[in-house]
């Protein structure tokens, strides 16, 4: 059981690479766009692989507030497994109404998390084997993706 407080973005990078190396069931992500995650970075895809081709349901839910960035192609490789493992990987935008939330969640195995309090900071609260605390997060994430929102799909429609 650990917690720590990140305050740069070079160790929030670092918590996010551990908590992905250390998924081995699921991972919701509520994030701003994506792009301070950086999940098209190699080492990154290969623990998402990973993680979509062991284990069976749904095992990678994200939902972000500005999926444009995803839908212009930034992270290719996290599209090209999202086309392929689209029954284990969902990705929601959020409704307009939810616009205005400023904090971002990476949360693995109902147990780990990172916390970043606003999205335009770096500063954050890593959550190790602390499953009561991550618990309230969890719930703050399932309450964001009942609300629902349009999905983002991984493939472009094209004549």
């Amino acid at each position: 059981m650990a917690r720590e407080l990140i305050t740069s973005w070079n160790d929030y990078h670092a918590a996010v690479d551990r908590l992905l190396a250390s998924a081995g069931e699921k991972i919701a992500v509520y994030d701003e766009d994506m792009t301070n995650l950086r999940f098209g970075s190699p080492s990154r895809l290969d623990h998402l692989q990973r993680l979509l081709t062991t284990g069976h349901g749904l095992a990678l839910r994200i939902v972000v507030r500005n999926a444009a960035p995803l839908q212009r192609q930034q992270e290719p490789g996290l599209l090209k497994l999202l086309s392929i493992y689209g029954h284990r990987a969902t990705v929601l935008q959020t409704p307009e109404h939810l616009a205005s939330l400023r904090d971002n969640m990476l949360i693995v195995d109902d147990r780990h998390a990172l916390i970043r309090f606003d999205r335009e900071q770096a500063r954050s609260k890593l959550l190790l084997d602390e499953a009561d605390e991550v618990r309230a997060y969890i719930n703050r994430f399932e309450d964001i993706w009942t609300e629902g929102g349009e999905a983002v799909s991984a493939t472009t429609l094209g004549l």
